[in-house]
């Protein structure tokens, strides 16, 4: 089953920052941890991120749901200069739920000048048909809570120019 949620917002910065920063910031100040999500402390095997076909292994604090230490592996499916990322987080190290993978898309639209569009998409996957009703119910309230969040810590950095991690 899949389950989504979406979420839109406008950021007043170039489409440059828009694109780019969400994928190739710093990924601890976006994923900074709220409730049973762990607080993202880095990554390894990251030398080519964001390339398609890349992927990079994502390492979190211990939480109340996890042991800390590797937690998922993150990978770029596609990617359009300006317009379009679509990722993918599985290989989860701790049950999800029974989440297989998760699927995100970040869309960018130049509205006008410094004021662009963000159309921010996740569908998780779920493999587990005893589990549908939770996944859906955690999709449409938690995850999307948690996009909120990841959503503003992203238009933080990209209107205040913060620096790449990663080209």
């Amino acid at each position: 089953m899949k389950s989504t949620t979406k979420i839109t917002t406008q950021f007043h910065c170039s489409l440059e920052r828009a694109f780019k920063t969400p994928m190739l910031c710093d990924v601890s100040k976006v994923h900074t941890g709220f409730g049973i999500m762990p607080k993202v402390t880095h990554c390894t095997e990251d030398e080519h991120w964001g390339k398609p076909g890349y992927s990079k292994k994502v390492f979190v604090a211990k939480s109340l749901t996890q042991k800390g230490g590797w937690a998922s592996v993150d990978k770029v499916i596609e990617r359009v200069e300006n317009q379009y990322w679509k990722i993918e987080v599985s290989d989860f190290k701790s049950w999800m739920l029974g989440f297989s993978k998760f699927v995100g898309e970040w869309k960018t639209t130049e509205i006008e000048k410094n004021k662009i569009l963000i159309e921010y998409t996740y569908t998780l996957h779920s493999d587990i048909a005893l589990f549908y009703p939770i996944n859906w119910l955690f999709t449409k309230t938690f995850w999307k809570i948690y996009m909120e969040r990841v959503l503003e810590n992203v238009r933080r950095l990209a209107e205040n120019n913060a620096p790449y991690a990663y080209d």
